[in-house]
């Protein structure tokens, strides 16, 4: 009988060792202890249900600066389309011709509809801007910028969200003048011609950084105002161009401070009886003209600010504040230059508007 259930007892030992997991060899790394269901972290509750964006409850207006589908501003609406379908965030996109006065008007009635958050193009300026965007903050409205920046309220409520993306205007201004005198051999004397808006007080310091290089250089220089049908329409300006032109036949280089403009180069070249460069020509921002500009020798340097960038991050900068109460971020993307020894690697994404 002992011996029956001396062989009964050693089957069921060989029974359970062969069930249990096999021991690790001794050069093996010990397992890590996993938590029980008391030490685990809850999983954070901000986060929406898979598959629905983690911004998808945000509702943001949105905008772009100039006339739909306008050159530029085409980019920037490419940047937040692509941004609202990456985060799932609602849009409303709100044009503007890159008329001041009616961007303040929009903002206004955009404010009215009380949205979780605005993106505004700073071209009006603090002393226009700034009241309505303590107004909008004090009923909760995340308010960022893009484009011109408008420093003495983003000092304010940098840490309720308000950021800026884009170029430091006069710093851009400035290295674009300085580069345009080295790159084109200007000397002191020599005549150029700035075409801007001065008369904007925030996005005129991008014009007054040019002027500042240009008067550095020693250089003589005329300053052209960009009228506001020539801002909405950059094809409304050849006549302007054409006559400048003909009034002062030892133009060496001219700077076209708007990306509009810029794109239109070559039309104004050629409407003044100008071969590809006659007239050396500086500029702002990239488009598929600009490009094919720049490729014919028309255009010879050019900042590139990535709007698409300014259109993207300033969504996604009110969807981090919203939902995770992040501060407001301050992006410099006006740094680099394209001229005609780099813009073949460019070329292809300007065709799709994202350069």
């Amino acid at each position: 009988m002992l011996k029956r259930s001396v062989s009964l007892l050693l089957v069921l030992v060989f029974v359970l060792s062969a069930c249990a997991a096999p021991a690790a060899p001794a050069t093996q790394a010990p397992a890590v202890p996993v938590a029980t269901t008391a030490q685990a972290a809850p999983p954070p509750t901000a986060l929406p249900a898979a598959g629905t964006g983690w911004c998808s409850s945000v509702k943001i207006v949105f905008f772009p600066g100039g006339p739909e589908g306008g050159v530029f501003a085409v980019n920037v609406y490419n940047g937040a389309v692509q941004a609202a379908k990456d985060l799932g965030a609602q849009v409303n996109y709100v044009w503007s011709g890159w008329d001041p006065q009616k961007m303040i008007q929009q903002f206004s009635e955009s404010a009215a509809t009380k949205p979780d958050g605005i993106a505004v193009m700073g071209h009006p300026g603090d002393d226009a801007f700034d009241s309505l965007i303590i107004d909008a903050e004090a009923k909760g409205i995340i308010v960022t910028s893009q484009n011109t920046t408008l420093p003495k309220v983003e000092a304010q409520y940098a840490a309720n969200g308000f950021g800026y993306v884009g170029a430091e205007n006069y710093a851009a201004g400035h290295a674009l003048g300085v580069e345009a005198v080295k790159r084109f051999g200007l000397k002191a004397g020599d005549r150029a011609m700035v075409w801007g808006l001065l008369a904007q007080p925030a996005r005129g310091e991008r014009t007054k950084g040019v002027i500042d290089a240009f008067k550095e250089a020693g250089l003589t220089q005329d300053y052209l105002e960009i009228d506001s049908a020539t801002n909405s329409d950059p094809a409304a300006g050849t006549p302007t161009f054409t006559g400048y032109v003909s009034a002062h036949p030892d133009l060496k280089a001219v700077v076209f401070d708007h990306g509009g403009l810029t794109a239109t180069a070559d039309t104004y070249l050629k409407a003044a009886g100008k071969k590809a460069g006659d007239i050396k020509v500086a500029g702002f921002d990239l488009s598929p003209a600009t490009v094919t500009a720049i490729q014919g020798g028309w255009t010879n340097l050019v900042i590139d600010q990535q709007e698409w960038l300014q259109g993207y991050l300033p969504i996604l900068q009110i969807c981090l504040t919203k939902v995770y109460g992040f501060s407001g971020l301050h992006v410099n993307t006006g740094a680099g230059f394209v001229d005609k020894t780099n813009v073949d690697f460019i070329a292809p994404l300007a065709a799709k508007n994202i350069r």
